[in-house]
């Protein structure tokens, strides 16, 4: 804990979402007195129309329940935690399968029920315009913080404030095809290696195209109608202004010599490591508005990633989020003012269970400060650690939000059959788990 804050036994938190709701429910489970500031009913986002907490705006799910999938495994982290989420999640669900899914309506009034029952919360309705200028103070005003807060915010960040995502697919680096991918970069320059390229003759990059014209897009809405700059423009756009676009572009083959040939390929894709371990490639220059199915389809035409497994998709939409690596400690705290946290999707998590996951740290983290302790901090095995590592020690000049999963994981010692390495990652975390949880 830095050592420039007093402890003292109260905190703000700005915004009544999944993370405001769930660092409230952790501080004030420490015995820490609680305000929450939730603009509504008296101002709605344009997404948002319940007037309770913790409102679900897209989808009702929460995603998938094994733990085969990294998601899984973090809402066990959380129940096993005291996650407020999940209690409601689990008294409200309905049936979906093997994801968990809840009753949107329900969900809310549980969880805003158990928050003003709550003696030390208080909700406080009105918008926020500004960060209080004293106290302990967490940030968790989401995607579509409104106008007022997110200048008020844009000051404090240093225009380290984003608001619209531009995200590139990104693909787990074990489900590439190696005997058609090949390392290089361009010219030779860096260490050689820093890209991995995919290359396409001309039969396969004309019938690519032809694909990205035709796939289906994702519709904005009113209030994500943006002018896309020269430098993020939908991959699928450059593609509609004629065929050879994207080879003078972000397929551009130049400088490129495939060693299977000896030759420049007639395209290339190329793929930029997403973290130090290389365990994911982002495809450079690939963001897009196609629907989730037809990225799976489309992009899995592509040569070496014919079974690519997809550890995000791309898109493009209104999303207010910080560079949390560039500005926020791995407690979540604002390195040049540590009486301010961060929480949420603001801080560059994606999703509602991710969103909730940075909630209960921050609200831990919080609390610990103000009874003056050190904060605990997850190990980074778990997948609120890992969460919590991606935000914060990811490259600062590509960072972008991002849904957990097993890639953003330390690496297990030896060689483990892929099927086996999600059982021992998620055996590995909830050990490491147990160990932190009596810390709390």
């Amino acid at each position: 804990m830095p050592n420039n804050i007093e402890p003292q036994k109260q905190i703000t938190i700005i915004g009544g979402g999944l993370a405001g709701c769930e660092a409230a429910w952790q501080a004030a489970q420490r015995g820490i007195s609680v305000v929450i500031h939730e603009m509504k009913p008296q101002r709605f986002s344009p997404a948002h129309e319940l007037p309770g907490l913790a409102e679900l705006v897209c989808s009702n799910s929460l995603r998938g329940i094994s733990l085969d999938n990294a998601v899984g495994l973090l809402k066990e982290e959380l129940r096993r935690c005291g996650s407020l989420m999940m209690e409601a999640a689990e008294a409200t669900s309905v049936p979906a399968g093997g994801a968990l899914a809840v009753d949107r309506q329900l969900f809310s009034d549980y969880i805003t029920a158990k928050i003003e029952a709550h003696p030390l919360i208080r909700i406080e309705r009105g918008e926020s315009t500004a960060i209080p200028a004293e106290g302990v103070v967490i940030i968790a005003s989401g995607p579509l913080t409104s106008d007022a807060l997110a200048a008020s915010l844009a000051d404090l960040t240093g225009d380290r404030l984003y608001f619209y995502d531009a995200i590139a697919p990104i693909v787990a680096a074990d489900s590439l095809n190696m005997a058609t991918v090949f390392a290089a970069s361009r010219y030779g320059k860096g260490d050689g290696d820093d890209y991995l390229n995919c290359p396409l003759n001309e039969e396969e990059y004309i019938a690519f195209i032809d694909e990205l014209n035709r796939g289906e897009k994702v519709p904005a809405r009113d209030f994500e109608k943006v002018v896309h700059f020269e430098g993020c423009m939908p991959v699928e756009e450059l593609a509609s202004r004629g065929v050879e676009t994207l080879r003078f572009g972000p397929m551009k083959p130049v400088g490129l010599t495939d060693p299977h040939t000896g030759y420049e390929a007639y395209a290339v894709i190329q793929l930029r490591a997403e973290n130090r371990e290389k365990s994911m490639y982002n495809l450079v220059g690939f963001q897009t508005k196609l629907t989730w199915p037809e990225q799976r389809r489309i992009f899995r035409m592509i040569p070496g990633l014919e079974r690519a497994e997809f550890v995000r998709l791309g898109s493009m939409h209104r999303n207010t989020f910080i560079n949390a690596p560039a500005l926020l400690e791995a407690t979540q705290q604002l390195k040049n003012e540590p009486r301010l946290f961060f929480a949420g999707q603001i801080t560059g998590v994606e999703g509602y269970v991710e969103s909730a996951g940075s909630g209960f740290l921050a609200g831990i983290s919080a609390a610990a400060v103000a009874h003056g302790k050190p904060v605990p901090l997850p190990p980074p095995e778990t997948a609120l650690g890992a969460l919590i590592g991606h935000i914060t020690n990811a490259d600062v000049k590509h960072f972008q939000p991002m849904n957990v999963n097993y890639g953003l994981f330390p690496e297990l010692p030896g060689k483990i059959k892929r099927k086996e390495r999600r059982q021992k990652l998620a055996e590995r975390a909830l050990a490491a788990l147990e160990g932190w949880k009596q810390g709390l």
